[in-house]
């Protein structure tokens, strides 16, 4: 119990330095997510000059749905540098100092900043990131119809798509695999031109193709009009029409297509399973919920980080070049995620080591750091 006691920083220490960290970062929070919104604006106006009905004010609104996908984004590096320039004026104060001349180790004035980064982590994750989603899904919808850029071949008519799906009919294993012209939406129906179904047991042998003039996926299964089904070694029959049973409806199908950040944490594991059941690649979406569950140790890393670059004592102005250098270190972990993330999608490494890789990296950086601080 003496041994915790001492262990533990003095608790009105450690609410101070929480309280100032704390302030910091919500503030640089707002001052880059407003540059970032007002630079994306920017580009909106840009895009809008030859777009009639792309109205200043129209804009305007897509960017305000933006603002939390854009705050979310911004989020880890709003920690970084909150984190440097709390720690930096704490020290230039001497408040640090004077803290560890008193026997406070580093590891104890920080538990509190860590633990707030990492709960400011989580909270991203669990309750903003369902909204972000929501105004995210609208404002794709919106630039889509102003700009007139589809997200995928549901938003285009005359699109097609290809999919795969479980066939009851032919047992655990088997599946149906589709190919449809002329798709478009009609309200909350999926419309297709042609239709081709291949249907494959599960010991990959064809049982049967279809051929269908259209058809519509309506709650629960597939209608075809106009059906010739062709099975081996029989003849060739028709019938005027024909249901196929599917767990997909349209919206799910369109948003398979759209980008992974218009789904919410909670709605992501489903989702995730839907597209597996169904054929889709459900890399990007297993990324982006990876990337979310790692967010609140990336904000912890990056307290650690920022506490790294800025808590050395100002000799002959070595504090600005640490300072620099753990913003210079910030953007070298960015770049890294980035690159991580293009090797996840693109199947060169797991998707838990390309969403985690990053946050483990400036983790060990921040340890090596403060070791040296602590014991140099």
């Amino acid at each position: 119990m003496i041994r915790l006691r001492n262990w533990l920083p003095p608790l009105t220490l450690s609410l101070y330095i929480g309280r100032r960290f704390v302030a910091a970062v919500i503030a640089m929070q707002a001052g880059l997510t407003a540059v970032g919104a007002l630079f994306d604006f920017l580009d909106l106006l840009r895009q809008s000059a030859d777009k009639p009905q792309a109205t200043f004010w129209r804009m305007l609104a897509l960017e305000v749905l933006r603002v939390p996908w854009l705050g979310m984004k911004i989020l880890p590096f709003a920690v970084l540098l909150g984190g440097i320039f709390a720690f930096w004026r704490l020290t230039r104060s001497s408040e640090l100092v004077v803290a560890r001349a008193t026997g406070t180790s580093a590891w104890q004035f920080l538990a509190l900043p860590v633990a707030a980064a990492a709960l400011i982590g989580a909270l991203g994750t669990t309750a903003v990131s369902p909204i972000s989603a929501v105004m995210f899904a609208r404002a794709e919808a919106l630039y889509s119809s102003y700009l007139g850029i589809g997200g995928g071949p549901l938003s285009l008519q005359g699109g097609q798509l290809w999919l795969r799906q479980a066939d009851p009919a032919a047992g655990k294993g088997g599946i149906a695999i589709l190919h449809a012209s002329g798709v478009h939406l009609h309200g909350k129906v999926l419309v297709t031109g042609h239709v081709t179904v291949l249907q494959i047991s599960a010991q990959t042998t064809l049982r049967q193709r279809i051929e269908a003039a259209g058809g519509r996926l309506e709650p629960g299964y597939w209608q075809f009009e106009a059906a010739r089904i062709l099975t081996p070694e029989r003849a060739p029959r028709s019938v005027p029409a024909l249901r196929i049973p599917t767990t997909l409806t349209a919206s799910r199908v369109q948003e398979s297509f759209a980008s992974p950040s218009a789904l919410s944490f909670w709605a992501l594991p489903g989702f995730i399973r839907l597209l597996r059941r169904s054929g889709f690649p459900a890399t990007p979406h297993e990324l982006a919920f990876q990337q979310l569950l790692a967010l609140p140790l990336l904000c912890a890393t990056m307290v650690l980080v920022a506490a790294g670059f800025s808590m050395r004592p100002s000799r002959r102005g070595g504090a600005i070049q640490m300072i620099g250098a753990g913003v210079g270190c910030g953007f070298l972990l960015f770049m890294l995620s980035e690159v991580a993330a293009q090797l996840g999608k693109s199947g060169a490494l797991p998707v838990g080591l390309a969403a985690w890789a990053p946050a483990a990296a400036g983790l060990m950086l921040a340890l090596a750091l403060l070791l040296h601080l602590e014991d140099g």
